[in-house]
């Protein structure tokens, strides 16, 4: 008898020690398995393009032409759904496949801007020059609405792919609670394509406003995640990338179109929700 009570006191115990063992493991602590999904606004900087104009009667180049974002600010368009594409925006789903890395699909609603009424030199022609006010004495050329109006601000959507790492330093800062308030340091890199429509005044054409892949990109991120109550999270990235537009459309003459090249800075703040399904 007294055998069987010791058994069944450590049989006690061990179920004891498991369930305490189970409750207090962080539901943070793991996350391979979670999906997350994110919602938030960028502000973009872009380096100087040469860009190309081809079409059945011109061929020309705009050097280093430089070009700005469109931010909207802290604005309830954001949260607007009959209006979530005006301002510049950016929405990620994404999938941990280890504790550590996740893949996840993502769009990047970013606005460009040719900067209008700059001085720019270039190289070829096109008919009727030095009629929409933009020929200047030194030979260059005036970017004037008459001539030219370039934007990709509906936007310039790079539809990306990324693999990311994302690690936990609560610790560091002397934060054990992770359920409660969680630190991550998260980078990584993605590919994609450029979808945008364009809007393009451009020798008084008509110009062509409906979507089209136009080229590719790429990028590499790095950003501080703080998640807290295990599900709810607040994310900075700052995101550097290469875009190749080689086919824009310009005009709703298949025969015309640009294509340019440039660099770009991207930061951006999200909101967002993880969990296990």
């Amino acid at each position: 008898m007294k055998l069987i009570k010791y058994f069944l006191v450590i049989s006690v115990l061990f179920t004891l020690s498991g369930n305490a063992q189970e409750i207090t493991t962080p539901y943070t602590s793991s996350n391979k398995g979670k999906f997350y999904i994110y919602w938030g606004g960028n502000r973009g900087y872009y380096s100087g393009s040469d860009i190309r104009f081809q079409g059945a009667d011109y061929d020309f180049t705009l050097n280093n032409v430089k070009a700005h974002d469109k931010p909207k600010g802290w604005h309830v368009d954001y949260i607007n759904p009959t209006k979530m594409t005006i301002p510049q925006t950016n929405l990620r789903i994404g999938y941990f496949i280890t504790d550590k890395y996740n893949v996840s699909l993502g769009v990047d609603h970013m606005k460009y801007v040719m900067t209008q009424n700059q001085e720019v030199s270039y190289n070829g022609s096109y008919p009727n020059q030095g009629s929409y006010g933009e020929t200047l004495p030194n030979g260059n050329l005036k970017m004037t609405e008459e001539f030219l109006q370039f934007e990709h601000t509906d936007g310039l959507n790079y539809v990306n792919a990324e693999i990311n790492r994302m690690d936990d330093f609560s610790d560091v800062l002397g934060f054990y609670d992770t359920d409660r308030v969680q630190f991550n340091t998260t980078y990584g890199v993605g590919a994609g394509v450029l979808y945008p429509k364009t809007n393009t005044t451009l020798l008084g054409k008509e110009r062509y406003d409906n979507f089209h892949v136009s080229g590719f990109g790429v990028s590499a991120k790095g950003g501080l995640n703080l998640t807290f109550f295990k599900h709810f999270f607040v994310q900075y990235e700052a995101k550097v990338g290469y875009i190749n537009m080689n086919d824009v459309r310009t005009t709703h003459d298949k025969t015309d179109k640009a294509s340019h090249n440039f660099t770009f800075f991207e930061s951006i703040i999200v909101v967002g929700g993880i969990f296990r399904l």
